[in-house]
């Protein structure tokens, strides 16, 4: 595919993005996260039709996104507010973070990472609906199909190596190989100390109880009936010592019941993401 190229984007990101408005929409407030913006990219009329935006279906699911979202975006907060001047973000797909946050957008360089068909989608999309595109917004396409290296694309886009760094990746992990996701962690842990790296991962299939393992049996199965099969599962103790070895200075996992606990404790609406999906956070 070559970047001139547009081509729509992938059904996770449309998902990912129509969940967070869903939220919006038919939960009580206060609100996890408040995203409105994506489905205006996304432009599907009815789309609350679909049977994936079922309210009862998609419960768990709003319910995750919304929280790893959330416990991302204070994250890039908390590091704005210490100093911190570059956030990239791996797989970017309908990502709204530089058009809803500006107050922090502009105290950052941004640095959105995907393929260059869906991205070249997303602009095109941005413009048509008349966002403002600031210099401080950097669109980083990368090829992977023809081998292209997203930390040499992203040096490319004005990238500064010597910066500490906030690299926030979500719903990614699962589709690489344990050596590809190795070679992720090495090439930012190399990078400015002051780094972090936040990243989901799904917990290995033995770590879930009988329902969890059951819904994690059939996503899996849609995965690879749809060619994009999950290829890393992780124990806590696995992805954090991968980290580690991969030259991380500290490595933290941080459960499904942390972020409950942070961001779903009060509610009396039952949202609540499953257990199978966790966080790593890494720092240089």
């Amino acid at each position: 595919m070559g970047k001139s190229q547009t081509a729509a984007p992938e059904h996770t990101a449309v998902r990912v993005a129509l969940w967070r408005a869903l939220h919006v929409r038919i939960d009580a407030e206060p609100h996890v996260f408040v995203d409105e913006i994506g489905e205006k990219i996304i432009g599907e009329e009815n789309w609350r039709a679909r049977a994936d935006m079922a309210p009862e279906f998609s419960k768990s699911m709003r319910a995750s996104v919304t929280g790893r979202a959330r416990f991302i975006e204070d994250i890039v907060e908390e590091k704005v507010n210490e100093g911190v001047t570059q956030y990239v973000i791996l797989g970017a797909g309908i990502d709204t973070f530089a058009q809803r946050r500006g107050d922090l957008a502009s105290r950052l360089q941004v640095f959105e990472v995907d393929q260059p068909g869906p991205q070249m989608w997303k602009r095109q999309r941005l413009a048509e609906l008349e966002f403002d595109l600031p210099a401080s917004l950097h669109f980083v396409a990368v090829d992977f199909e023809a081998g292209e290296s997203w930390k040499d694309e992203l040096l490319k886009a004005g990238f500064d190596k010597s910066k500490p760094t906030i690299f926030a990746s979500t719903g990614v992990s699962m589709y690489l190989s344990r050596d590809a996701n190795a070679e992720t962690f090495g090439q930012i842990a190399r990078l400015a100390p002051g780094s972090i790296f936040v990243t989901t991962f799904m917990l290995a299939l033995e770590l879930l109880n009988a329902q969890e393992r059951s819904i994690m049996d059939f996503v899996m199965n849609k995965a690879r009936e749809s060619g994009t099969p999950f290829l890393s599962l992780f124990a806590p103790e696995e992805i954090v010592s991968l980290a580690k070895s991969s030259g991380f200075r500290t490595a933290e996992y941080v459960s499904a019941s942390e972020i409950f606990d942070r961001y779903f404790a009060g509610r009396s609406d039952g949202l609540r993401a499953g257990d199978a999906e966790a966080f790593l956070v890494a720092s240089t």
